[in-house]
């Protein structure tokens, strides 16, 4: 999205065509989402809508399958195409004819080797960054009961799952489900999880106040962590403080232990320890985009795209990356070799020096080498707590949690999610927090689909 921000801000009219292809129709800031798990940011102020932001570019809402880079072509799904598929068939078996399509971002063909629900799109220029998904494991039990977190729509079912889960516990008589429900079990001790159990470990508390029969101290709270420490991006000795301030919570803190099963809602940890739980939480790690694999361009031995400092993927013309699915050298970094972290303060900058590179590329310019000093990194640990290495300056509690809020506030993009991410965190320093369960959302036509089926059953 940035990327096409400022090639939309920097080109000339007609001097290209800027297309947009992704799954959906929005981008999320992510550092917002334990936020919008606790409640403290409506969900559709994390997200920003792409349509609105590049007026000026093409978005399609769809998926790569392939990208053949030699013959500057990508293989897309869209909605559509997947109806369009669908609709090939009729009643008596035949294929309905498709309409014609001529092979350009606003209107794009199939031809009849593709598989059904694509089409092909040619390009000139490519910007291959989708990011990174969830890192899994072979886990027994993962598959089956785990939770992600990281889209918005994870978030909110997070947040309406723990307050069902509450709401189970206030209602049963079973000592063994209640015991289950109230235990909540975070694998990952990076920004995700930590940042994530913290929240909604602070708004679990506040609302076991309008519980008659559930206290704070029902509530068990589970961090497992493979390594021997948390939060690396801010350093081991804020890393320690972290563990000594989550603890302090009555948060219970695992360094060097794994999950090895959470088959039948039992979550069995390395160090022999079983708790029947019913939310498993994993945020260990992430992995490059499947979509990288399904190209013809060079990749590292972890799946990502190797780029030079100038962002162009080394050995392939016309093609660019960026963020985490990028292998971009470090220029800046002290020892030979590194290569830039795969977070969201690199990202942004290098979508800037990208756009401007295609930009230079485009006119016959030279383009010019990424190069950024990390300045550190912050994090927060619940409401008003938090810990922080900004430029070698270390900063724990309150003014820490503080810079959290302000750096992401100018990082968000948009003055209009700007202007209402601050209205909400002023509101809800004044009103008390909303600790309502929306899980209905997440099956909305479940209560038609029983009154039809009751109706179906009268006629019978």
């Amino acid at each position: 999205m940035y990327t096409a921000l400022r090639l939309q801000q920097k080109l000339k009219r007609g001097e290209a065509e800027v297309v947009v292809v992704s799954p959906n129709a929005y981008m999320t800031y992510q550092p917002f989402l334990p936020e919008a798990a606790a409640g403290s940011i409506s969900p559709r102020h994390v997200v920003v809508p792409l349509r609105r932001v590049l007026p000026n570019c093409t978005i399609i809402v769809g998926e790569a399958r392939s990208i053949d880079h030699a013959r500057r072509v990508a293989t897309l799904t869209t909605l559509a195409s997947e109806e369009e598929a669908a609709n090939r068939t009729t009643a008596n078996g035949l294929d309905t004819p498709r309409t014609p399509l001529a092979k350009n971002a606003r209107d794009a063909a199939t031809d009849a080797h593709e598989p059904p629900g694509s089409f092909e799109m040619t390009y000139d220029e490519l910007v291959l960054a989708p990011g990174s998904i969830s890192r899994t494991l072979p886990v027994p039990g993962l598959a089956e009961h785990g939770i992600g977190f990281k889209t918005v729509e994870e978030a909110i079912a997070l947040r309406n799952h723990v307050l069902e889960q509450m709401d189970i516990a206030s209602s049963t008589r079973d000592p063994e489900l209640r015991d289950a429900a109230l235990t909540y079990v975070f694998v990952g001790g990076g920004y995700a999880g930590v940042e994530a159990l913290a929240e909604l470990a602070d708004m679990a508390r506040y609302a076991t106040r309008y519980y008659h029969n559930v206290k704070a101290d029902d509530l068990k709270w589970i961090l497992v962590e493979a390594s021997d420490h948390i939060l690396p991006e801010v350093g081991h000795d804020m890393g320690k403080y972290a563990v000594r301030e989550l603890r302090a919570r009555n948060i219970d803190v695992r360094l060097e232990t794994r999950l090895d099963s959470c088959e039948n809602r039992v979550a069995v940890l390395s160090d022999g320890t079983r708790f029947p739980t019913r939310t498993v939480v994993w945020t260990a790690g992430v992995k490059p985009h499947p979509i990288l694999a399904a190209t013809d361009l060079p990749l590292d031995k972890r799946g990502r795209l190797i780029c030079t400092a100038k962002l162009a993927v080394d050995g392939a013309e016309h093609a660019w990356s960026a963020g985490d699915a990028a292998a971009v050298p470090d220029l800046a970094a002290d020892e030979p070799g590194a290569e830039c972290a795969p977070n969201a303060q690199h990202a942004v900058r290098q979508a800037r020096v990208l756009a401007e590179n295609i930009v230079a590329s485009l006119r016959g310019e030279t383009p010019r080498d990424y190069r950024y000093r990390y300045a550190g990194s912050v994090a927060s640990l619940g409401l008003h707590k938090g810990v922080a290495q900004v430029y070698g300056r270390k900063l724990k509690g309150y003014p820490a949690w503080l810079m959290h809020r302000v750096y992401h506030l100018s990082r968000v993009p948009t003055f209009n999610r700007k202007a209402r991410v601050l209205a909400e965190w002023t509101l809800s320093g004044l009103f008390k927090r909303e600790i309502v369960s929306l899980g209905s959302l997440e099956h909305p036509r479940a209560e038609f689909e029983l009154a039809a089926g009751r109706e179906r059953s009268r006629d019978v």
